[in-house]
């Protein structure tokens, strides 16, 4: 797997579905939340479940073939919502950085939000998790595997 160019469109392919806020694509599954990218001969798929409490799984196809993949869970840690969490997720995942283009970066803050990531691992396999903070206390947190499909 040539990772310049594969984390670059991966990347993008990421900066142009969920966090951009782009409309679903047609379910894949019953009642599942699903958002695709093509850039040539790859294609980006991200499908969940769930929302509060939520599922799911990015994949990379290159000219139909399954190249890459990525499972998440994450949850809400409190019961109701801060006012803005969804712009600050999005906000951190469009920061994904070139070295780690899993999630977002390793932290990011604005206003009374804290994002924090980790990671270890390579492209072609590696695990980490996410957090998210508001005015100190913990209310989200996600953890996510993957790396590199060949049959």
């Amino acid at each position: 797997m040539n990772q310049d160019p594969f984390c670059s469109f991966l990347i993008r392919a990421k900066q142009h579905t969920y966090a951009s806020g782009q409309g679903y694509t047609t379910s894949s599954r019953p009642n599942s939340h699903d958002l695709s990218y093509t850039e040539g001969n790859l294609t980006y798929i991200d499908t969940y479940l769930g929302g509060f409490h939520f599922i799911g799984e990015e994949a990379v196809w290159k000219s139909d073939v399954p190249i890459w993949g990525m499972n998440y869970y994450g949850k809400m840690l409190v019961d109701e919502v801060p006012q803005g969490f969804g712009e600050f997720l999005k906000e951190a995942l469009l920061q994904s950085p070139a070295e780690a283009p899993y999630r977002g970066p390793g932290q990011h803050r604005s206003d009374s939000f804290v994002y924090h990531c980790e990671w270890k691992g390579s492209l072609e396999r590696f695990e980490g998790w996410e957090e998210i903070m508001y005015q100190d206390a913990s209310i989200y947190r996600l953890v996510f595997h993957g790396g590199e499909i060949r049959d």
